[in-house]
């Protein structure tokens, strides 16, 4: 017996290339920052967004230096790494963080806002961070982001 209405499979392809967009941090909250970061790196910006395809796109962040934490979070806030032996838990707060590696802060604040699958480590892949406003992507010509 046939089926009335045959079963169709489509598969969503876009037709033009990923874009780049570039952020400037300076002056600007990490988490409200990281979220819209996170919102264009998965896709949601655009009008093909499906959960399980991959639509993102490119986004350059510059100035990470320059990046604002409300309250007393810059003191209170605790980043911890664990090397794997007995007394080697290593902790550091947003402002030590931000000293050494600023990009980090970023980085760290957007990864944890993406899925933790493997669609998350895709995405991932496309975030470029920089503590100054130079990058190496202007070839890609970035349009700029105004959060």
């Amino acid at each position: 017996m046939a089926r009335p209405f045959p079963i169709q499979r489509t598969s969503i392809v876009r037709e033009a290339g990923k874009k780049w967009f570039v952020v400037d941090a300076s002056g600007k909250v990490l988490g409200r920052l990281a979220s819209q970061i996170a919102k264009y790196l998965m896709g949601k910006n655009e009008p093909t967004f499906f959960p399980g395809v991959d639509n993102g796109n490119y986004v350059v962040v510059i100035n990470a230096d320059k990046v604002l934490l409300t309250g007393k979070k810059l003191d209170k806030k605790m980043y911890y790494h664990y090397s794997g032996y007995p007394g080697g838990l290593k902790q550091l707060t947003a402002r030590q963080l931000l000293e050494k590696h600023p990009e980090r802060l970023i980085y760290l604040a957007v990864k944890r806002m993406l899925p933790k699958a493997a669609l998350g480590t895709k995405y991932l892949k496309r975030l470029k961070v920089y503590a100054s406003d130079s990058h190496p992507h202007e070839a890609q010509k970035p349009q700029p982001l105004e959060f």
